[in-house]
């Protein structure tokens, strides 16, 4: 009697288990409770049921949207845009078929959220950063929200992450990234509205590694994909100027750029950070080539560049801690050309143009914002001048204005000056506002200044 009971529990087991299963409604992990969605923008909700079931999307039960899953049991709906209300919502999402299944996503905020990507110093734990233990103790930020995408090579695009949002508070930020997440405190302060913090970054990776068909794209980037966001930060370069890449990195941050901007369907923002000194890792003349490469990057649109010369404490680390200041320096580029907020100088001088005087050369720079100034009150450092035999030697440099003269009584005839140009550079030359200008070549120099990059812009979601 209980064998004939047992086979008919089994029985039943068997015929409702298939329909079970293959009813149960799914998200990716990128989409979950304490998740901030993108405000202003449409957003697109995606995942997987049975093929041909009908699935129904409602944000706070009356911005709906339903879809059917395809043949291989994919899903996608897009949502009315939201404007961001300080409010917490709820996300439903209900599947049709074997009597239904519903997951319930709590706790949802609307704001502006942010990609963090690169290497080691994007990565690089906020514990471990300068000051960390006092950034940590005030992190108390229940509108942040993080987001720290498990590291996961693949060699084609990955259905999902690996992941799951937290609340910004002082027992989740301290291994969350850094830079990533001074950038978010900078923009939420000035902002106030919920800010989304999405790490998805790997110590020690080339940038071939994160260029669309990357592995690490396959694996960290495009399952983020189109998950609204208002744009993206990068901070890598240190394992391709070990790699003699020099300017060429250029073109791999155009592709990388390029490739992600049409992969999310949107032409999003994209600030990197022009990577620090150090006399340990690069062979002579890559590093000032690879800062060259960055500095190109600014006449992409859209971009702009934090420089990270000044920081340096130990010159034989390609870690410099201090990434609170570069997390705000980046911050600026985005409150001045993501958010159109007038009067701010948002980067440090950058190279314009040069005039030859007789025995001088008179440099003129981008962002000079209040004026030029030393940042230790000593002479203006690592400038060198040389005439057309291309021999370079120390100059005397003095700030004119919001330009600075360059002469040397070795030169006669001057064609050509330099600025920083060594991997080991600690330039003093800032503007008024504190921000420090970036190494420059006169000869050839083929850098942008960012000066009309960074338009304001709406995030536009692609189909």
């Amino acid at each position: 009697m209980k064998k004939m009971l047992g086979a008919a529990v089994v029985a039943v087991l068997v015929c409702f288990a298939p329909s079970t299963v293959l009813a149960k409604v799914s998200l990716p992990k990128v989409i979950g409770s304490h998740m901030v969605l993108q405000r202003d923008v449409p957003l697109v909700i995606w995942g997987w049921a049975e093929k041909g079931e009908g699935v129904t999307v409602a944000l706070d039960g009356h911005n709906k949207a339903e879809a059917k899953a395809d043949d291989k049991g994919a899903w996608r709906v897009t949502l009315k845009p939201v404007k961001a209300d300080g409010k917490a919502h709820k996300l439903v999402v209900t599947g049709d078929a074997g009597g239904g299944s519903k997951i319930e996503l709590v706790d949802i905020l609307i704001g502006d959220v942010w990609v963090g990507s690169g290497q080691s110093n994007m990565s690089w734990h906020l514990a471990a950063t300068e000051r960390g233990a006092q950034f940590i103790r005030a992190a108390n930020y229940p509108n942040i929200r993080l987001l720290q995408v498990a590291n996961i090579k693949q060699g084609a695009p990955a259905r999902d992450i690996k992941g799951a949002w937290r609340r910004c508070a002082p027992n989740t930020v301290p291994t969350f990234s850094g830079v990533l997440y001074q950038y978010g405190r900078y923009l939420h302060n000035e902002l106030k509205v919920p800010i989304g913090l999405i790490n998805s970054s790997w110590g020690g990776s080339f940038i071939e590694s994160w260029v669309v068909r990357g592995d690490m794209y396959n694996g960290m980037i495009a399952p983020l994909m189109p998950f609204p966001i208002r744009g993206v930060i990068w901070y890598q370069g240190e394992a391709n100027a070990i790699g003699h890449n020099g300017f060429a990195y250029f073109g791999k941050t155009k592709a990388l750029i390029e490739g992600w901007r049409k992969g999310w369907g949107i032409d999003f923002p994209f600030y990197l950070v022009q990577i620090a000194p150090c006399s340990e890792w690069y062979a002579p003349g890559q590093l000032p080539a690879l800062w060259e490469a960055q500095v190109a990057c600014l006449n992409i649109p859209k971009t702009g560049m934090a420089v990270a010369t000044d920081i340096v404490h130990d010159i034989k680390d390609v870690h410099p801690r201090n990434k609170h200041d570069v997390g705000k320096r980046l911050a600026l580029w985005a409150l001045a050309k993501t958010y159109g907020k007038r009067g701010l100088v948002y980067s440090g001088p950058l190279y314009k143009s040069m005039k030859m005087e007789g025995k001088k050369i008179r440099i003129s720079f981008a962002h000079t914002g209040g004026g030029l100034k030393s940042r230790d009150g000593k002479p203006l450092s690592e400038f060198q001048i040389a005439g057309a035999d291309g021999k370079f030697v120390p100059a005397k440099a003095t700030v004119d204005g919001k330009t600075v003269v360059v002469e040397s009584d070795k030169v006669a005839s001057p064609t050509q000056v330099r600025f920083g140009w060594h991997k080991t550079a600690n330039p003093n030359l800032m503007n008024k506002e504190g921000l420090p200008a970036s190494p420059f070549r006169t000869n050839g120099w083929r850098g942008g200044t960012g000066e009309t990059s960074g338009r304001k812009s709406t995030p536009k979601l692609g189909k």
